[in-house]
């Protein structure tokens, strides 16, 4: 029986991360790499014109030229993105020689880790994933959590987050700090949350 996952979500800001190949798929893999702040090296010959435009904004390198195992010098993380599947396997041996994590798209035997399903409500992430078993089923249970977990959550939980700054500078006891901390994240205060912001919003539209 295969081992399970190990849930986590890294911090790649300021972190060099290679991806090789240049098309939709890797489009898709940039554009989330980015937005994480990772220091972005891409290789490929070609490039969409999405792609390119962040290469000419300076929000990655782009090397416009086929891989070479040089280019996995310093990377903490490699993602393979390319129509070939030799490509695919030089790479993922390669970062199993020296340690590097790798995910090649769509081959989940060479995959060190696996882009989950995700929620995203600002700083609230759901991810789910199916270990590579059925990314369908993933996609399904997020359609299913975006609408259990609305936008307004993005607003809520910047409120906890500043309810749980003042409640760390106040001088009481951990249990009673641990109280109040889940009874402001509890169910029934993000419906009174919910309600108030309702009325906000219809008294903003009279």
């Amino acid at each position: 029986m295969p081992k399970t996952l190990f849930p986590m979500f890294v911090k790649l800001e300021g972190r060099r991360c290679l991806v090789v190949g240049a098309g939709r798929v890797a489009e898709g893999k940039i554009a989330g790499l980015i937005e994480a702040g990772a220091e972005l090296c891409v290789v490929a010959p070609q490039a969409t014109e999405a792609i390119a435009q962040w290469a000419r904004e300076v929000r990655i390198l782009w090397h416009a030229r086929e891989f070479a195992p040089s280019d996995l010098e310093g990377a903490a993380l490699v993602v393979a993105a390319t129509s070939s599947p030799a490509v695919h396997e030089r790479i993922f041996e390669e970062c199993r020689r020296r340690g590097i994590w790798c995910n090649v798209v769509d081959d989940p035997p060479r995959c060190d880790f696996y882009y989950p399903a995700v929620v995203r409500r600002g700083a609230l992430q759901i991810a789910i994933s199916t270990g590579g078993r059925s990314p369908a089923l993933a996609q399904r249970l997020r359609k299913d959590l975006e609408v259990e977990f609305g936008p307004d959550y993005e607003a809520w939980v910047e409120r906890l987050g500043e309810a749980r700054d003042k409640l760390s500078s106040r001088a009481i006891g951990p249990e009673r700090r641990r109280r109040a901390l889940h009874r402001i994240a509890s169910r029934p205060a993000y419906e009174s949350y919910r309600r108030s912001a309702g009325a906000r919003g219809r008294k903003g539209d009279l």
